[in-house]
């Protein structure tokens, strides 16, 4: 049991179970993608879990960055988590580089992982393939480490995690029950928790792509935190095909399946419902009904969002009261591994 607070009357609950998952700050601005793929579900989730929410700042450094470009992506990164409605008095919302264990953790992961098992991950092999041997860093090789031990720290039961991250959470597995099994009981084995594939948000201008931050033109990427109009246009201007009518087909109409995925993301909508809604209305009606539906939704995240900035003093308060909180659980973890694998105490 632990104690809580609602009301101002304390009350005992039953210790939930734990949940962690964290973004990169990779971008000026996170996408629709991020929004309806991860934040919505961390919205939700965080009133059933123990939830520690991370904005993983180390993981950043696998490619170059401009230090002070970073430190402005983290804060911009950590304010639109807060606008979207991950609350830091019900989660543990963090920067991850304000907690050292995470960096000490995977040393120690590190040398119970095999050479081949981390050269085996999808992403890895994708990455250096692109990047050639002289453009591949080690911290890619071993991001995955530092991903599980990012998991690890918390005890964590469950991670809420895309298809390409899967593999990376079936690694942490691994080495949790590995170092169990030749240290003792030690870290919870978490279990990834897949993201459903109608979370996944498509290109605008090419909806057989998937939207990102590096996409060939912006015109395909709704920002959280582009204004308004910018966004309505966007869609407006969004491809769909010469058919007219409004339905969900992802093989063969691709760019309108997409549309229909956004609307009933964030409408809460069944995409048939919808369909109904604009039977034989046409994609102009559609797309004006979506662009209200998207504006609706992103001004007040996106005033949220700027306001929290405008006081950077403030929101570092926010993230540092977190960063002690997130601190106690995951030295307490670091101190037991320490013990178990044989470190001699400092006295």
């Amino acid at each position: 049991m632990r104690s809580g607070r609602v009301d101002d009357h304390r009350i005992d609950v039953v210790t939930r179970p734990r949940l962690y998952s964290g973004m990169q700050p990779s971008a000026d601005s996170l996408q629709i993608g991020n929004y309806i793929g991860a934040l919505l579900q961390w919205r939700d989730l965080q009133s059933s879990y123990d939830a520690y929410f991370s904005v993983v700042d180390l993981h950043a450094l696998t490619v170059a960055q401009d230090p002070s470009v970073l430190r402005e992506k983290t804060r911009r990164t950590a304010a639109q988590y807060i606008a979207a409605g991950i609350e830091p008095s019900l989660s543990t919302l963090y920067v991850q580089s304000h907690v050292r264990a995470h960096a000490e953790l995977a040393w120690i992961l590190s040398t119970i992982t095999g050479f081949g098992e981390a050269g085996r991950m999808t992403q890895f092999k994708d990455k250096s393939s692109r990047y050639g041997q002289d453009g591949t860093s080690v911290g890619l090789f071993t991001y995955p480490v530092l991903m599980a031990a990012d998991i690890l720290l918390y005890q964590t039961d469950v991670v809420p995690v895309g298809d390409d991250q899967k593999q990376h959470v079936e690694l942490t597995r691994t080495l949790a029950e590995r170092f169990n099994s030749r240290f003792g009981e030690t870290f919870t084995v978490p279990m990834p928790v897949i993201q459903k594939e109608t979370a996944r948000i498509y290109d605008l201008q090419n909806p057989t792509s998937k939207m990102s931050k590096s996409a060939e033109s912006d015109a395909g990427v709704i920002w959280m935190l582009d204004d308004p109009a910018k966004s309505a246009k966007k869609i407006m201007r969004a491809v769909t095909d010469n058919e007219g009518s409004v339905r969900f087909d992802r093989e063969n109409k691709p760019g309108v399946s997409n549309l229909l995925t956004i609307y009933a993301a964030l409408t809460g909508q069944q995409v048939s419902s919808i369909e109904n809604e604009y039977a034989g209305r046409g994609y102009g009606d559609f797309k004006k009904g979506l662009a209200e539906v998207v504006v609706n939704e992103f001004a007040p995240v996106r005033a949220r969002a700027l306001e929290l900035l405008d006081d950077p003093a403030e929101l570092d308060r926010i993230l540092a009261e977190n960063a002690a909180k997130a601190d106690a659980v995951a030295d307490a973890t670091l101190s037991d591994v320490y013990d178990r694998v044989g470190l001699l105490r400092r006295v």
